[in-house]
């Protein structure tokens, strides 16, 4: 009830600024008309100069359908406006980015598509949001083909970067290596973004999970990105449910569900396991419980948690760089990149302490000098 009053006392979190002066006739010349016509005569002959004679140089579109929102499912776009204007406000705050929630009515690819292209010549980048898997990765794919600005599905990559930084340090805690084993549980958006750049990193040995058990070359039920995930992962071809999939592992990650594994699943898992339980509101297990288990680094979504892995961490500064760097494709070595700069913002890691606060100082600069 809380946050219903504040957003009713607010009416939005967002709104918009006037950047240049308009306080004399002189100012309204130049602003407005006669004199914005040069400008729109100018960029008629050469679009390119809109990312510097316009807002397209400093505003990104937040766009979502509404079929995958936090974790309250597939609510809509009136329900995912609160959530992308958020995301807004963040990409202000932290990056002095403007940015607005597009909330579409269509859950149809091609539709979204068709919209991305007809709104991108205004915006400087687009934000996928909260689109559900698989259509996200069908629509990102085609976006980052077919336009001359950079895309990015945050559920995806945000997050994948932020689990990255995270357990880059957490593997110098327990004083481990990349040869570790892993286990993700999820194979949604997220889940599958994780894996895959864990292994560019150079993990090796990850098993995925979903709902009905492990992704392995035996099942018929998969689609075809679980299909490549298959190819990618599970090199001993592991069968069964997360309960037995994660003995001896010695890393969880989960982007699943609340309330899914508990301590003696934990135990199961090789000493001083690290877990990432990131489902929202409700951790896969909570922290405590975890360390009953035995779990020596412990990271959730939550902020009233330690180790709060959080995307807010990465988009904004992602795309701070792209628009300062006119960057047109943001990719794997980049967010790499961004990811190994941000573990380093946390000198000494520890056990409550892997990775930094999005209120500490440098992390946009750090995750922004990446993307170049």
């Amino acid at each position: 009830m809380d946050s219903i009053a504040y957003h009713k006392k607010y009416k939005g979190k967002i709104g918009t600024e006037l950047k240049s002066p308009i306080e004399n006739k002189k100012d309204l010349t130049l602003a407005y008309t006669p004199g914005v016509a040069e400008v729109s005569k100018l960029l008629t002959k050469d679009p390119k100069q809109a990312s510097f004679l316009s807002l397209k140089s400093n505003t990104i579109a937040v766009l979502s359908d509404g079929s995958a929102v936090l974790g309250l499912g597939n609510i809509g776009p009136f329900g995912a406006i609160p959530v992308m204007e958020g995301k807004a406000a963040l990409f202000k705050k932290f990056a002095g980015v403007d940015a607005f929630p597009i909330c579409v009515n269509t859950q149809n690819n091609e539709e979204i598509i068709k919209l991305a292209h007809n709104i991108s010549p205004v915006f400087g980048g687009i934000n996928l949001e909260d689109i559900e898997a698989p259509r996200c990765f069908e629509i990102e794919r085609r976006l980052i083909k077919e336009l001359d600005i950079p895309v990015m599905h945050d559920d995806q990559h945000g997050t994948a970067v932020v689990v990255l930084a995270a357990l880059i340090n957490a593997i110098k805690v327990v004083k481990k290596s990349k040869d570790l084993k892993i286990v993700i549980n999820g194979a949604g958006a997220a889940g599958t973004a994780v894996c895959e750049l864990l292994l560019k990193y150079g993990f090796k040995n990850i098993v995925v999970c979903d709902s009905q058990g492990s992704i392995n070359k035996n099942r018929k039920d998969l689609n075809s990105e679980k299909i490549r995930l298959s190819e990618l992962t599970n090199k001993d071809n592991e069968v069964g449910d997360i309960h037995k999939i994660i003995n001896g592992k010695d890393v969880f990650i989960g982007v699943s569900k609340g309330n899914l594994i508990n301590k003696s699943d934990i135990k199961n898992m090789s000493k001083d396991a690290i877990v990432f339980a990131m489902a929202n509101p409700t951790p896969e297990i909570m922290p405590d419980e975890a360390k009953l288990g035995g779990a020596k680094v412990i990271a959730t979504g939550r902020s009233d948690f330690n180790n709060q892995i959080n995307n807010v961490l990465a988009f904004p500064g992602i795309f701070r760089g792209a628009l300062d760097n006119k960057v047109k494709k943001i990719t794997n070595k980049m967010l790499i990149s961004a990811a190994i700069n941000l573990s380093k913002l946390v000198k000494t890691p520890t056990a409550k302490k892997i990775i930094p606060s999005p209120f500490e100082k440098g992390v946009v600069k750090a995750v922004s000098s990446a993307i170049r």
